[in-house]
């Protein structure tokens, strides 16, 4: 009879997720608001508790983390990562030092203490990359100058979620200052090893690992994922970072192979991952943190808008590259989530997680409206101060720049959704490989990326 009920629960809980991505897809948004609406029903407190099944869906969940990051991983080589680092690391300190410190600083005003406080910070900094890459795809702007400045943002952040997850990991272990010394030491001595086994030995170890048979290659993936994933976790470097390694040491075929047989099963476990999250989150704990994450929504989403414009900046895009990359990384997901579940799993602090929940359900809903509609906002408010002073100039080259960015972007946030893009007329261009739409880039800004700023390697 117990087995039973299990089925009859998860049969419902993935039917309700299918339908939930289908009315996403409808409507061209992401699925990962609904998911965690449909943990928030199906939790404590909520419409249809479930009691049976919890226990399969928690596990469920980890391996959805596991897949997550191994995914992501698979979609860079180690030779790309050490070029990112080199080429990028100043826009990576900065997106850290605009968008970490507000989430710890929020932290210690609720008086949630430091090891939240690295949680919160944790949250507010990484960017959804699944997310991002979507609406990218949805506006055509795979081929603008601005994207490989956005992509590199992206793959520094997971980058330093190799450091960051032990540190989290051993704080929430409650470990002292020897011993989550040693944990990063451990942490950062295996990413080390991984990489330099990867760049020297890359091609050998996805020879290994290919097959012509999809069967045996995605056994074999799957396996070996999983084996690292709880050798990284014995060794309390978390399992989300042994599946990212084992990412990034395939390639090739391997990797390719690996991804499209992998992807349905990420998306299901990732779909159960975001639904246990909400299972551990009680609804009604939510009214008393929205205000706050309201707040802290608005600030990081500005911060957001001025890290792309200043990294844009800096690779020489044009204002309105600037402002497209800006609004682009506004959105907040999967990784948020990642983060805060480890500290709900840990007991930390019981108001960490509906705060999570309600940061993410508000930037992965505003996030592609940021994308969309920063830059066209941005010129209406220019043509606005452009009639009361009779002209306006839209590009600051010297001075006041972060003054210009901020400004902007909290008159975004704060006047909510434009009517509409600016008035413009938009030509074709030629060889660019990207369809003009609505919101189409001047020509500057589409044609293909130079060498100094194409981010190699990201397809294999």
């Amino acid at each position: 009879m117990h087995t039973a009920t299990v089925f009859i629960e998860l049969g419902s809980v993935i039917l309700v997720l299918g339908l939930l991505g289908r009315i996403a897809g409808r409507y061209g948004f992401s699925p990962i608001p609904l998911y965690l609406l449909g943990g928030l029903a199906f939790g404590t407190g909520g419409l249809l508790p479930l009691s049976a099944s919890e226990e399969f869906v928690a596990t469920g969940a980890e391996i959805g983390v596991v897949l997550l990051l191994l995914m992501l991983g698979l979609e860079y080589t180690a030779a790309d990562l050490v070029t990112n680092l080199k080429a990028q690391y100043p826009a990576g300190a900065v997106d850290f030092l605009l968008n970490a410190i507000p989430g710890a600083l929020a932290a210690l005003l609720l008086g949630w203490g430091p090891v939240a406080a690295v949680v919160l910070a944790g949250v507010t900094w990484i960017s959804s990359s699944g997310v991002i890459a979507k609406v990218l795809g949805d506006l055509g702007r795979l081929g603008n100058r601005e994207t490989p400045v956005i992509l590199s943002i992206l793959v520094l952040e997971d980058l330093a979620m190799a450091v960051y997850l032990p540190i989290l990991t051993a704080l929430l272990a409650g470990a002292g200052l020897v011993a989550g010394s040693i944990t990063l030491a451990i942490a950062l001595a295996t990413a080390g090893a991984v990489l330099f086994v990867a760049l020297r030995y890359g091609r050998l170890i996805s020879r290994f690992v290919s097959h012509d048979d999809p069967e045996k290659l995605l056994l074999v993936v799957l396996g070996l994922t999983l084996l690292v994933a709880g050798i990284a976790q014995q060794l309390q470097v978390s399992a989300a970072v042994g599946a990212f390694l084992v990412g990034i040491a395939l390639s090739g075929e391997a990797a390719e192979g690996a991804h499209t047989l992998l992807s349905p099963l990420r998306d299901l476990f990732a779909a159960v991952f975001f639904v246990f999250f909400g299972l551990s989150t009680d609804p009604t704990s939510i009214p008393p943190v929205l205000l706050p994450a309201l707040l802290l929504a608005a600030v990081t989403a500005v911060t957001k808008v001025a890290t792309g414009y200043w990294a844009a900046r800096r690779a020489g895009i044009a204002t309105r590259g600037r402002w497209r990359a800006g609004g682009a990384l506004v959105s907040r997901g999967e990784f948020s989530i990642v983060i805060a579940g480890l500290a709900v799993t840990a007991g930390i602090e019981p108001g960490l997680g509906p705060l999570a929940t309600a940061y993410v359900l508000i930037l992965v809903v505003t996030g592609p409206l940021a994308a969309r509609y920063t830059q066209p906002a941005v010129e209406r408010l220019g043509a606005v101060f452009a009639r009361r002073r009779g002209a306006w100039v839209p590009e600051a080259r010297t001075g006041g720049a972060a003054a210009g960015v901020a400004a902007g972007a909290a008159a975004v946030v704060a006047s909510g959704v434009a009517s509409g893009p600016a008035a413009e007329v938009v030509l074709p261009v030629q060889g660019a490989g990207v369809e003009p739409v609505e919101d189409s880039p001047d020509a500057e800004d589409v044609l293909d990326p130079g060498p100094d700023q194409a981010l190699d390697g990201l397809s294999r």
